[in-house]
C-alpha cells in the first residue's frame, strides 16, 4: 500500500508517503514547508496561511512523490487532516485530498490532527504500544490522556486557558526572541541562572485534591507573572529588567512549565499503574521537557518522543494515524468537511471519581 498523507492545519503544508500493508508501515518520505511570513506578525495570520498553502501543496505533493520514487497513479489511499486546526487552512488540505481521491477513485480518509501526533512517536518507536499515557503539547492544545487501546482515548484532563505552546510563543515576544517561542525561549534558558527568579506552578497543588482539575492545566497567570516580572506595573518600585537578565526569566519561566506537565504526567502514569507514556506535539521538541520527564519516571515507566521533525505539524504522523483507520476499514466519505473543533475520535471525558483513581 502506498499511502499519501497531506497537513494543512496551520502553518506548515506537508505531504508524506506511507509504504507498507503491515502493522507498522515504513515512511518513504516526508515534505515539510514552514510559512517563514508569519514570523512578521509575531503569530499566524489564518488568511496569510490559507494563501500560502494553495500556492504550495501541490509542489509539495509532488516532492513527496518524487521521494518516494511513486507516481499518483501508484498511490492506494489518500489521508487528509480534516481538524482541529485553521479552517481556511484545513479547507485548501481536505479540498485537494478529496480532488485527488476522487479522480483516482481511491479511498479518502479525513484524520484528527490530534490523533496524528498520539501515533508520531510510532514511526520511530516500534514498541510503542498502548496502555500509555499521552500527554499532547503544542500551540494550540495541552492534554492528558490515558490511552488503554488504539482509537479508545479517555480525558484526564487539558487547559482551562492558554495551551503550554502558546505560553512559550508569548513570553518570547515579551523577551523579543520573535516567532515561534520555543526553541529560542529554550536556547536563550540554558544560558540562565537557576534560582533567581521563581513562577508560580499553576494547578499543580490540585494534584492533592480530589476533583476535576487534578490533571487540568492553567498557563495564563504564568504568562501574566512573567509580564509583570518583565514590565512592572506602572507606579511600583520595581524598575523594568535588563536584557541581560532575561537569560534567568527564561529558564524560571520553562522550569515552571516544565515542573507541570511532568508531575501531573507522572502521577497519572502511577495512578494509572502504567509502564509507558508518551509526549507529542510541537513544545515536545523542547529538550529540557523530555530529559526531566524521563529523569522523573526513570525505573517506572519509558518515555517515547518522536523528533523533533515529526512533533512539529506533519503529514507523517496523519499518514500513521489514518493507515492504521484505514486498515480497519474506516473511509471517509465525499462530504469531508473540515472543522476547527473536530473531537478526538473515541474520546471520552471520566466523571471524577476521589482516592487514587483517575
Amino acid at each position: 500500500m502506498n499511502l499519501l498523507a497531506i497537513e494543512t492545519s496551520c502553518d506548515e503544508t506537508s505531504a508524506a508517503i506511507l509504504r507498507g500493508s503491515g502493522p507498522r508501515p515504513e515512511l518513504a518520505s516526508c515534505v515539510i514547508l514552514s510559512q517563514d511570513i508569519h514570523q512578521l506578525f509575531g503569530g499566524v495570520v489564518p488568511e496569510l496561511a490559507s494563501r500560502a498553502h494553495l500556492t504550495t501543496l501541490g509542489r509539495v505533493v509532488d516532492q513527496a512523490l518524487d521521494e518516494a520514487g511513486i507516481t499518483l497513479e501508484e498511490l492506494d489511499a489518500i489521508a487528509v487532516t480534516a481538524g482541529p486546526g485553521l479552517v481556511g487552512a484545513l479547507l485548501v488540505g481536505v479540498m485537494y485530498g478529496k480532488t485527488l481521491a476522487f479522480s483516482l477513485d481511491r479511498p479518502l480518509l479525513g484524520v484528527n490532527h490530534l490523533e496524528g501526533h498520539l501515533f508520531a512517536p510510532t514511526l520511530e518507536d516500534r514498541e510503542l504500544e498502548p496502555p500509555f499515557v499521552g500527554l499532547l503539547v503544542s500551540g494550540g492544545h495541552t492534554m492528558l490522556l490515558d490511552v488503554p487501546a488504539w482509537g479508545e482515548y479517555r480525558l484526564l484532563g487539558q487547559t482551562l486557558d492558554d495551551a503550554a505552546g502558546e505560553a512559550f510563543d508569548k513570553v518570547a515576544k515579551l523577551l523579543g526572541l520573535g516567532y515561534p517561542g520555543g526553541a529560542p525561549i529554550e536556547r536563550l534558558a540554558r544560558e540562565g541562572k537557576p534560582g533567581r527568579f521563581r513562577f508560580p506552578r499553576p494547578m499543580l497543588q490540585e494534584l492533592d485534591r480530589d476533583g476535576p482539575n487534578r490533571y487540568a492545566f492553567s498557563f495564563s497567570g504564568l504568562k501574566t507573572a512573567v509580564l509583570r516580572t518583565v514590565r512592572p506595573v506602572p507606579g511600583s518600585d520595581a524598575s523594568p529588567l535588563a536584557n541581560a537578565d532575561h537569560a534567568d526569566i527564561a529558564w524560571a519561566f520553562q522550569d515552571a512549565v516544565n515542573e507541570v506537565l511532568v508531575a501531573k504526567t507522572a502521577h497519572a502514569v502511577a495512578a494509572l499503574g502504567y509502564d509507558a507514556a508518551m509526549i507529542g506535539g510541537g513544545v515536545a521538541c523542547n529538550r529540557a521537557l523530555v530529559s526531566r520527564m524521563r529523569e522523573h519516571l526513570a525505573g517506572q515507566a519509558r518515555v517515547s518522543v518522536a523528533s523533533p521533525r515529526l512533533n512539529t505539524d506533519n503529514a507523517a504522523m496523519i499518514a500513521a494515524a489514518g493507515a492504521w483507520r484505514l486498515a480497519r476499514g474506516e473511509r471517509s466519505g465525499w462530504d469531508l468537511e473540515p472543522r476547527d473543533d473536530l473531537p478526538l475520535p473515541g474520546l471520552v471525558t471520566p466523571i471524577p471519581v476521589s482516592g487514587s483513581d483517575v
